[in-house]
């Protein structure tokens, strides 16, 4: 089948959302199907590429133009309505491809409504955060997890977070066009249990299916200049932004109560809300090349995903899997899907610091219970792999395929 993935950025542009959509791309075009990405343009890489098999069509924006907008000019993310140029630029698209299906990811969903009654094409919405209810997308009141939508609350909520003409255009926006988006959309696809509540799904035709990586996660294959300044002992290793939302003064302050611990790595991005000092035995690297974050994943001793955030689903827990890790998470958000307490991990309640310390302890001196934590994480890592998750988000289009054939011979 001909598939369009619509997604507001695309390699070499990379986080986890787009690792998420280059991975399911590749993973089409090796089971045989023609793929095409969407994606925003940006300055310096040229409107038509190609990435291997995969086709690629960076699409112009009015939102680009406003780039007092974005703080990252790299980063000029998809408005939560339809954006004039960028649909006209679509609808261009969908008359050269000619898909079958449409499958967008997030906020790239809204250029796409527009052509739902022009083209009466499938339309698939993968929600990898909780940006169908949220104008911030994280669901979170500053530190404190929200619960639910409402004007008193969102608007200056969003007002805070971007700005208040952005927040205001953004939260108007994004109600505005819900309603919409819940009756054109044909099928949600959410990364978590806790995305599909947490946006409100029920009642709504949608699945759950997880985030994934390739079947053979592939680490650098020599020390290099980076990868050499990892401890040579065992360490904990702490992968994500570091910033307070991801835990990390919650990771900090439990690494503080710990006796004689193994050294501790964060990788990471450095924000203002990074904590400025950092005990003795702790690593701080920022920002790798992920073949090396792999290649710490591999000489690590535990992983540790601390969230106070509802995470969706976050990628470093089937990263630490892959390569049979146990993981230390808070239970929150999609942690609960990924880590089965006691069985490939331990989950401990966000932001508590003695739970997490305890667990840390309990992990690091205890060989027996770290090494079936360790085989428990490698036995459930093939869930979240290519080979099982992409023939079910391939499922999804067939299903609706059949459905559209169905409708037109009931027409006939």
């Amino acid at each position: 089948m001909r598939v369009l993935l619509a997604t507001q950025f695309y390699p070499p542009i990379i986080g986890g959302e787009e690792r998420h959509v280059r991975n399911l791309a590749h993973g089409l075009t090796a089971r045989g199907h023609d793929v095409t990405v969407a994606t925003l343009a940006q300055n310096g890489f040229p409107a038509r590429d190609n990435n291997g098999s995969v086709k690629i069509r960076r699409l112009p924006a009015t939102i680009r133009r406003m780039s007092g907008l974005h703080a990252d000019s790299q980063r000029t993310h998809a408005p939560p309505l339809p954006d004039p140029e960028l649909s006209l630029a679509m609808k261009q698209l969908v008359d050269e491809v000619r898909p079958d299906i449409i499958h967008a990811h997030n906020w790239m969903v809204y250029a796409c409504l527009p052509l739902k009654a022009l083209f009466r094409i499938p339309l698939v919405l993968t929600l990898h955060d909780y940006s169908l209810i949220c104008a911030k997308k994280n669901l979170m009141r500053a530190y404190t997890p929200c619960t639910g939508p409402g004007l008193g609350k969102c608007l200056p909520c969003a007002s805070d977070h971007y700005g208040a003409l952005k927040g205001v255009v953004t939260y108007a926006g994004l109600s505005a066009m819900r309603p919409f988006g819940r009756r054109a959309i044909d099928v949600f696809i959410a990364v978590s249990q806790a995305v599909a509540r947490d946006n409100r799904l029920a009642g709504l035709r949608h699945q759950v299916i997880p985030n994934f990586v390739p079947d053979h996660l592939e680490a650098s294959p020599a020390p290099n200049e980076r990868t050499r300044l990892l401890p040579q002992q065992p360490f904990i290793l702490f992968v994500g932004d570091l910033m307070l939302l991801k835990g990390v003064g919650t990771l900090l302050d439990a690494y503080r109560n710990l006796r004689a611990p193994p050294p501790l790595v964060l990788i990471g991005r450095r924000l203002p809300d990074t904590p400025a000092e950092l005990p003795p035995g702790v690593h701080l690297f920022e920002s790798w090349p992920h073949e090396d974050v792999l290649a710490a994943w591999q000489r690590c001793l535990v992983g540790v995903v601390p969230s106070v955030l509802r995470e969706a689903c976050a990628t470093v827990i089937i990263e630490a899997m892959s390569f049979g890790k146990p993981v230390l998470a808070s239970a929150i958000g999609g942690n609960t899907d990924l880590v089965e307490s006691g069985v490939s991990g331990l989950l401990f309640p966000p932001g508590d610091v003695a739970a997490l310390a305890a667990a840390l302890t309990d992990v690091i001196g205890d060989a027996g219970l770290r090494q079936r934590l360790s085989e428990g994480s490698a036995r459930r890592a093939p869930l979240f792999q290519a080979a099982s998750v992409i023939g079910r988000i391939e499922k999804v289009y067939d299903d609706l395929l059949a459905d559209r054939r169905q409708a037109a011979v009931g027409r006939a």
